[in-house]
């Protein structure tokens, strides 16, 4: 089993770098790269996790948890009660077209009742769940380093393959394989040629965290009008608007966190002041829901959403791109944590083979190439629907029909929920989980 990070030896090496070497190196402490070195640790491996910053540190997300990231949650041993800080849901409620908040309508989409994933999401504000993850990463065994900044990889005599990283402070951390868990820019991958895809989706977020009695309700909202204009009198623009109930905080207050996306399908994507957007949809809420800018704790923040495998490959020269760094957020919804959680898992299984094969052989290499198609497997065809459906959505005819003619027919819409968060059952199922499930093995891979 991996050393406690107490009992981990260091070199001192004639730089005055201190090397720590180890089987693996995951760079970034994500819900990736803890997720990663987490299961790597639990198969044996000795790891280092390097975190940029040190926590708590914030992380622009919606911090909704659907039930695909509920589930690889449960898989990794993570308390996730209500007391340790998650709020749990029942679903979504949906607002667009005829239903809107000022004449009381809106439509309930529990989430589905399945064999394969739990009927229940949650939400935990990402200052919290990163340390979470990063935490029960360390107590199975992984060294988790803080202020650990990455300037560059280290490559091996040939300069082929990456061995190490070194930090800006001279530091290097050595390994047979290194983990890119960087985020949206990686900067590791960018460094050995991994490029983005500039053909693939690309979103954008941003998002607050009000005090509102809407903190404590049982349902997530999705609000799928966002206007460039006056609405009804204007385009739709491809993307939506959420209010995800947090739960109660310290202080007492239920607190919701309330943001929007929206895709660069639409022309108006980069032309529109995101922030300018939510306030304008805010003021129109009920006053009831207090989402007002005195109730408004801390600024509205933004960040990019790298979709569809936006960066490939996901293997390369001893690098494994783990979440955002390989660009694996859903194209449907935005959702980034669950893809990241599963392909943390799936990059484990890679590694952990190569390890027992031997390291540095053609046969662990084997192992590890398969990580990349073993996330073809996994979510390629789904992610290439995703790929049609945001482009469609980015044609603001497109958007109108679907919000007028969609929307009322309840049981299009169960088809629709499960299809845009990916939740069926892989056998067995009813007639919606086969149709989605064939769906995404017709389609070509992303």
């Amino acid at each position: 089993m991996p050393q406690t990070a107490s009992s981990r030896p260091s070199d001192d090496v004639e730089s005055g770098a201190v090397e720590r070497r180890a089987d693996v190196v995951v760079v970034g402490a994500g819900p990736g790269g803890s997720a990663t070195a987490a299961h790597l640790a639990r198969r044996g491996l000795d790891v280092v996790l390097l975190e940029k910053a040190t926590f708590p540190r914030d992380k622009i997300c919606g911090d909704g948890l659907t039930p695909r990231a509920v589930r690889a949650l449960v898989k990794l041993g993570m308390d996730i009660s209500e007391a340790n800080g998650f709020h749990r849901n029942e679903g979504l409620k949906i607002y667009g077209g005829e239903l809107t908040a000022a004449n009381g309508k809106d439509l309930f989409m529990p989430w589905p009742d399945l064999a394969d994933f739990p009927d229940f999401g949650l939400t935990c504000a990402r200052m919290e769940l990163d340390e979470k993850l990063a935490r029960h990463a360390a107590s199975l065994g992984v060294e988790l380093v803080e202020g650990a900044n990455v300037s560059e990889p280290i490559l091996d005599e040939k300069g082929d393959r990456i061995v190490g990283v070194r930090l800006k402070d001279g530091r290097e951390f050595r390994a047979p394989v290194v983990v890119a868990a960087d985020g949206v820019s990686s900067r590791l991958g960018v460094a050995m040629g991994v490029h983005k895809l500039d053909e693939r989706p690309m979103g954008v977020a941003v998002r607050a965290y009000y005090k509102s009695p809407r903190g404590a309700d049982d349902f997530m909202e999705s609000w799928l009008e966002l206007w460039d204009g006056e609405p009804g009198k204007s385009n739709v623009l491809p993307g939506y608007g959420w209010i995800f109930p947090m739960g109660t905080d310290a202080q007492g207050n239920a607190v919701v966190n309330v943001g929007l996306g929206m895709l660069d399908s639409s022309e108006a994507f980069g032309k529109t002041d995101y922030k300018d957007l939510m306030r304008t949809w805010l003021a129109a809420t009920p006053a009831e829901w207090e989402l007002t800018e005195a109730n408004q704790l801390g600024p509205i923040r933004g960040a990019a959403l790298p979709m569809g495998f936006n960066r490939k490959p996901a293997y390369s020269r001893g690098l494994l791109l783990v979440g955002d760094a390989g660009g694996m957020v859903n194209p449907f919804n935005g959702e980034g944590i669950d893809y990241a959680l599963e392909a943390a898992e799936i990059a484990a299984d890679a590694i952990a083979l190569a390890h027992a094969r031997g390291f540095g052989s053609e046969s662990a290499e084997r192992a590890l190439e398969g990580y990349a198609s073993s996330l073809q497997k996994a979510f390629g065809g789904y992610f290439r629907l995703g790929h049609v459906f945001a482009w469609l959505i980015g044609k603001p005819a497109v958007m109108h029909v679907c919000i007028k003619y969609g929307l009322p027919r309840k049981r299009l819409m169960r088809l629709v929920h499960k299809l845009l968060a990916n939740l069926t059952d892989q056998r067995g199922g009813d007639l919606d989980d086969h149709i989605i499930n064939t769906l995404t093995r017709l389609a070509p891979k992303a």
